[in-house]
């Protein structure tokens, strides 16, 4: 990364703020189209950081230092409700990087489509002698999206393969097709299904995940026929194949 651009700052977080986008404007592509590049968003965006030329699609990229682990801090917790919500969520890239040296050791892009309210943890509200008492923040978490939604763009500072980046987003562009407040069941089920490990599986090993799905999904009492119909979904989103009677297999 250009880490020259950090000598003129003292702040931690804009040294990383000014020399992580500025390698985004340089290195970022858009995985939704065949755009080799992406547009700084337009001034005073907070929303998004980047967007594509072609296809118009917003992507941010969020950085750190440290290593990925379960949960990303985001903004305030009803905007990012608000936006899932309305459809409205840019596309992530999720960094981390290697100081001093300003290494790019893994990236990751979530899909804006790929997001359920079940990733969305709210925190605390900021205590009263805050800055900005009482504002409710909230963290991504990342083992409540499947991890075929978590594509990898740059594993231990090695990149990835363009057109294989983008083959994984077109495979679960479908998703993108599903209404917004009907969307959050779909994928939480595929991150079940993803969590199964299995290529081939049983309506079964799903419903053992119920009390799971009851939690997530408090005002809906009849959990095994939504998780019927949301297989049903996947497979017509041509992420599963239906076997038989009460079997799947993951679809290559």
């Amino acid at each position: 990364m250009p880490a020259a651009l950090a000598e003129a700052y003292k702040s931690k977080s804009q040294q990383a703020r000014v020399v992580t986008e500025a390698w985004g404007r340089e290195e970022l592509y858009c995985a939704a189209c065949d755009a080799d590049s992406l547009k700084p968003a337009p001034n005073n965006n907070a929303v998004f950081d980047y967007e594509c030329g072609n296809c118009g699609a917003p992507f941010q990229l969020k950085g750190q230092s440290k290593k990925l682990g379960r949960t990303i801090g985001d903004g305030a917790y009803g905007s990012m409700i608000e936006a899932i919500r309305k459809d409205r969520t840019p596309n992530l890239f999720v960094m981390h990087y290697e100081l001093p040296e300003w290494r790019v050791q893994n990236l990751i892009l979530i899909p804006r489509f790929a997001f359920p309210e079940s990733s969305i943890v709210c925190r605390k509200p900021l205590a009263i002698t805050a800055r900005r008492a009482g504002w409710v923040g909230c963290n991504i978490d990342l083992s409540r999206i499947a991890a075929d939604a978590r594509i990898p763009i740059v594993s231990a500072g090695i990149a990835e393969e363009l057109a294989e980046v983008r083959e994984r987003y077109q495979k679960l562009a479908p998703i993108a097709d599903i209404k917004a407040n009907q969307r959050g069941w779909t994928l939480d089920v595929l991150n079940i299904v993803r969590r199964l490990g299995k290529v081939e599986f049983t309506n079964d090993d799903v419903y053992a995940y119920e009390r799971e799905l009851e939690r997530l999904h408090p005002d809906n009492r009849h959990v095994r026929p939504k998780i019927r119909q949301q297989l049903q979904v996947l497979r017509d989103a041509r992420l599963i194949r239906h076997n038989g009677v009460g079997s799947w297999r993951i679809a290559e």
